[in-house]
């Protein structure tokens, strides 16, 4: 019997968002276990909004109809994490040419530290093209109505973060 494909879908996920949530259940095509994987620090500069438990939380809450995924959290290099858990594949989302440069980069240097690790990238579906997590922050931030971009469970939590 052939080992179980184990893919890691990494990430801020400060919040996840419909965007996300795609791509990681289209990456149940192909994987039987994925494991979204929330990084304890940021590759790139980025202003947090929820703890790592908080988006750990809210993953498994979107995530709760799904058995094949979990969800994780990681501090370090993401090929020792993977190493660690048995994952050879990692999925990284990509919106614009602009995403692709800075993945590229990392993939090169993941390919470094661990020959045996794949990258796949995936485009979201045509309607999350444009949607970062970041956006969903300010316009939350803001005022406005996010309801469009993320699932009920992340709302919820959006709304109590954003009204306190």
């Amino acid at each position: 019997m052939a080992e179980p494909r184990v893919v890691v879908y990494p990430g801020s996920f400060d919040p996840l968002t419909l965007g996300h949530e795609d791509i990681a259940r289209r990456c149940l095509k192909f994987a039987d276990k994925l494991i979204i994987a929330v990084a304890h620090t940021a590759t790139q500069h980025k202003d947090r909004l929820f703890s790592v438990e908080d988006r750990l939380a809210m993953i498994e809450e979107c995530f709760s109809d799904e058995p094949r995924v979990e969800v994780a959290d990681f501090s370090g290099l993401l090929v020792d994490f993977c190493k660690r858990i048995g994952a050879r594949m990692v999925v990284r989302g990509l919106r614009a040419v602009s995403d692709f440069e800075y993945e590229f980069q990392m993939a090169l240097m993941n390919r470094n530290l661990w020959p045996d690790l794949e990258m796949v990238f995936m485009a979201p579906a045509g309607r999350y093209t444009f949607l970062s997590a970041s956006l969903v922050r300010e316009v939350a931030s803001l005022g406005g109505d996010i309801s469009g971009f993320v699932s009920a469970p992340v709302l919820r939590r959006m709304r109590e973060k954003t009204v306190s």
